[in-house]
């Protein structure tokens, strides 16, 4: 019989990274910065700057602080390859992160995403509201098996996804989740994604 112990260690030397802004779901990121940790990974989460050394979001539900330093748009091919797994995660944090100042220019955010969505070897998360993000670059879940938020089965349908009415759905380096309420399930289906790479 396996005990946590053994199975403490799945993620040792991974970075994971979680995109953030305000309106988060505090339940849901507070569960990934301790679970990744717990199986000895680092969390990494990553933001827009806007040229500050660092910003602090609110949470949707609880308004909670949330302060995060690191920026993506600071994240070069080489780093981007340190990543095991890129989140997107629920509430309003991906439609905060679509935001772009030039209607002519993809979001800053989505085109992170779209690097990550370029490496095969980086597993991609994305849950409930999150497919939001995904909704500049439709490419990258054109023809993809994938779950969402029953509100978002439009935008998915839209990308060309093919909707699985499943609590969390696996596409190879895709993992997608139905809501924040899902998250632990997502979490462990990323790290045994992982754990297979």
């Amino acid at each position: 019989m396996s005990t946590a112990t053994e199975h403490g260690n799945r993620l040792a030397g991974r970075k994971i990274a979680v995109l953030m802004e305000s309106d988060f779901y505090e339940p849901e990121i507070l569960y990934y910065q301790r679970r990744f940790a717990e199986e000895g990974g680092t969390v990494h989460f990553l933001t827009r700057l806007w040229g500050n050394d660092r910003l602090v979001f609110r949470g949707h539900e609880h308004g909670m602080p949330f302060e995060v330093s690191e920026s993506f748009e600071d994240v070069d091919e080489f780093g981007l390859r340190q990543y095991a797994a890129v989140i997107v995660p629920s509430g309003i944090v991906a439609d905060r992160l679509r935001y772009t100042e030039d209607v002519d220019e993809l979001p800053p955010a989505a085109v992170f995403l779209r690097r990550a969505f370029a490496d095969p070897a980086i597993v991609k998360g994305i849950i409930c509201h999150g497919m939001w993000l995904a909704a500049p670059i439709p490419s990258v879940i054109r023809g993809r098996q994938a779950v969402v938020h029953n509100n978002l089965l439009g935008d998915l349908r839209n990308m060309g996804g093919v909707f699985v009415d499943r609590d969390v759905v696996v596409d190879d380096d895709l993992v997608t989740a139905r809501t924040g309420n899902h998250c632990h399930l997502f979490a462990r289906t990323i790290i045994d994604r992982i754990g297979h790479r």
